[in-house]
C-alpha cells in the first residue's frame, strides 16, 4: 500500500503571499483510503500555542522529508498505567518539565514514582497535560488510565501519600476527592520546547480535533488535551487515544505521523467503530499476540490475551 503525502502551499492575493496553508492530496490510493476533498488549514488556528514560518513547517511540520519513512508498529515501550498530571500549558513547559526546579509539582511526582517503581506492581508512565484557563482542569488534577479516574487537586505536600495510597496500594478514596471519568480521551504531544516537530504539529492537530468533535456534536463524549513528551518525536504528529474497546475495556492506542486530514478517520474509525487505523498505529498500552507471536485481528482493537513487552523489546522512543 502506498501512503499519501501532504503537499504544502501558500495562499496569495496577486503576488503577495499570505498565511501558509496545508493542502493535502491523495496519491494512487485505493478508494477506501482516498481523501474525498482537500483540507485547507490556516496555521492561525494554532497561534495560541506558537507561530512558525514556511521554512519551519517544511523542516518540522507535516511536509518534512522524514514523514512516513519509519515503520510505526512496535515503537511504544511497555506500560500498563498512564498518569497525566494537569499542570500549566505547553507554552510555558520547559524541555524537561518533570525535572525542572521551577516546576516543583511535576518534579516531585516524577521523583516519587521513580523512587517507588520497583514496589508499584503496575508499570506506570507519567505525562504532563494542560491545565488552567480554557480547560476543565486545574493545576494538580491527575487523570489515571485505564482506571478512568480524576484525582482532584494534588499538592506538593501530598505527593508522597498519593503515590503510596493510589499508585502503590490502589486506595484512591484515602487520598482526597476524585471523579470517575467517562468518554474517550485524546492526548496530543505539543511539547515544543522539547522538540520543535511536536511544537509545530501538535497545536494544529489539537485545533483540528476540537473542530471535528464540535461538528459531530461530541464535545461531551470526546476530550482533547495537549500533553508533554511521549516519545518518538520523529513520528510527530503523535497522539494517544484512551477509549473503550469492543469489550468495554479502556485501552491506550498510540498513533504517529498523524496529519489534520487523518483526524476524521481516527474519530470515525477508531473511536466510533473500534477499528485501528493501521498505517498510523504505533502500538498500545498492552499488546495482543497469537501463539506464533503475530498480532491478532489486525483491523479491530485487540481485546484478548495480553503479551507485555520487556524494555529490551521496545523500539524507537526517541
Amino acid at each position: 500500500m502506498r501512503l499519501w503525502r501532504p503537499r504544502c502551499c501558500l495562499s496569495s492575493v496577486g503576488n503577495t503571499p499570505r498565511e501558509p496553508l496545508l493542502l493535502f492530496r491523495s496519491i494512487n490510493l485505493s478508494s477506501s483510503h482516498q481523501i474525498r476533498s482537500p483540507i485547507l488549514l490556516h496555521f492561525s488556528e494554532s497561534h495560541r500555542f506558537s507561530t512558525f514560518s514556511i521554512a519551519e513547517d517544511e523542516n518540522y511540520g507535516f511536509c518534512r522529508p522524514e514523514m512516513y519513512r519509519s515503520n510505526l508498529s512496535g515503537t511504544v515501550a511497555a506500560y500498563e498505567r498512564h498518569v497525566f498530571l494537569c499542570y500549566r500549558s505547553p507554552e510555558v513547559w520547559p524541555s524537561r518539565v518533570e525535572h525542572s526546579d521551577a516546576d516543583l509539582l511535576p518534579k516531585l511526582l516524577s521523583s516519587a514514582i521513580r523512587a517507588r517503581k520497583n514496589e508499584i506492581s503496575v508499570k506506570t508512565k507519567l505525562t504532563i497535560c494542560e491545565a488552567g484557563e480554557g480547560t476543565e482542569y486545574s493545576d494538580g488534577d491527575v487523570l489515571i488510565f485505564p482506571e478512568m479516574v480524576k484525582y482532584r487537586g494534588l499538592q506538593d505536600k501530598g505527593v508522597e501519600r498519593f503515590v503510596e495510597d493510589v499508585l502503590l496500594n490502589g486506595k484512591l478514596q484515602t487520598s482526597g476527592g476524585y471523579d470517575v471519568l467517562a468518554g474517550s480521551y485524546i492526548f496530543v504531544c505539543a511539547h515544543g520546547s522539547r522538540d520543535k516537530r511536536c511544537g509545530v504539529c501538535g497545536p494544529v492537530l489539537v485545533s483540528k480535533l476540537k473542530e471535528e468533535i464540535k461538528l459531530r456534536r461530541l464535545k461531551d463524549q470526546i476530550y482533547v488535551h495537549p500533553c508533554s513528551h511521549i516519545g518518538g518525536h520523529k513520528y510527530a504528529g503523535n497522539l494517544i487515544i484512551y477509549s473503550p474497546d469492543s469489550d468495554g475495556r479502556i485501552m491506550g492506542h498510540w498513533y504517529g505521523y498523524v496529519t489534520p486530514d487523518d483526524v476524521p478517520e481516527l474519530l470515525d474509525k477508531h473511536i466510533r467503530k473500534g477499528e485501528i487505523v493501521e498505517r498510523l498505529w504505533r502500538g498500545r498500552m498492552e499488546r495482543t499476540y497469537d501463539e506464533e507471536g503475530k498480532r491478532k485481528d489486525e483491523n479491530k482493537l485487540p481485546s484478548v490475551e495480553i503479551y507485555k513487552e520487556t524494555e529490551d523489546d521496545s523500539q524507537g522512543n526517541n
